[in-house]
């Protein structure tokens, strides 16, 4: 018997799990999440697009109680309960600037991987160094923004698929947060946060019916 899964289970699985899905409100705190299933969500952020690839931005795990209760600062009351229950938590932090030094890094790394000479990929080094030169630093700035909330997009998405839990927080003070994590001086700065882990059967928004607007409302052919 095959264990690959086929086109057709693949899309019901899809469509089940994000029907499952909830921004959930309350986390069984005594449930964690495996080292297994912890490493494919690190791989789904790690893995996730990019434009040009630059990945322009830093995750950072929030494991220890005193941490947590640091962040507990930063943020909104309603969110204290998933700082103290959730398995994982996760602050996803965008670059502040694309530096030259930064965008060269990459370039050698792209050489390195694909096996080609460094003068192989200079045009397309320039065009990009050129592209961001001509961007105000407020300009970077949401650029790398757009960029970390695709990142954003992969990991509550493969956390459904692994039937985890998650609810993404944007009730923080990045200002704040970036104290707490120490980013203040870096060039890295609090996008959003994000809670994993599994919902509690106390938490009653998992029952409610999923509120979308139908395909001909939210979608044009043309």
């Amino acid at each position: 018997m095959s264990n690959v899964i086929n086109h057709e289970e693949i899309q019901k699985l899809i469509h089940s799990q994000l029907q499952w899905r909830y921004a959930t409100k309350v986390f069984d705190g005594n449930k964690k999440i495996s080292e297994a299933d912890w490493e494919t969500l690190t791989e789904s952020l790690r893995l996730a697009p990019s434009s040009f690839g630059l990945q322009p931005w830093h995750f950072i795990v929030a494991n220890s109680s005193a941490l947590r209760e640091q962040l507990v600062t930063a943020t909104t009351p309603i969110n204290k309960p998933k700082l103290d229950t959730a398995s994982h938590i996760l602050i996803l932090a965008r670059m502040k600037s694309l530096p030259v030094e930064y965008i060269d890094a990459y370039m050698e790394l792209v050489a390195k991987t694909r096996e080609t000479p460094i003068g192989a990929v200079q045009d397309y080094r320039n065009m990009i160094v050129n592209k961001f030169s001509t961007f105000p630093a407020e300009a970077q700035a949401q650029w790398t923004t757009r960029q970390t909330y695709i990142a954003l997009g992969s990991l509550l998405t493969s956390a459904a698929l692994l039937s985890i839990d998650t609810c993404a927080m944007e009730g923080i003070d990045p200002i704040k947060c970036d104290e707490v994590l120490g980013l203040t001086k870096t060039n890295y700065g609090t996008v959003v946060a994000v809670a994993l882990g599994y919902r509690s059967e106390e938490d009653k928004a998992q029952h409610a019916k999923k509120v979308r607007f139908s395909m001909d409302q939210v979608f044009t052919v043309m």
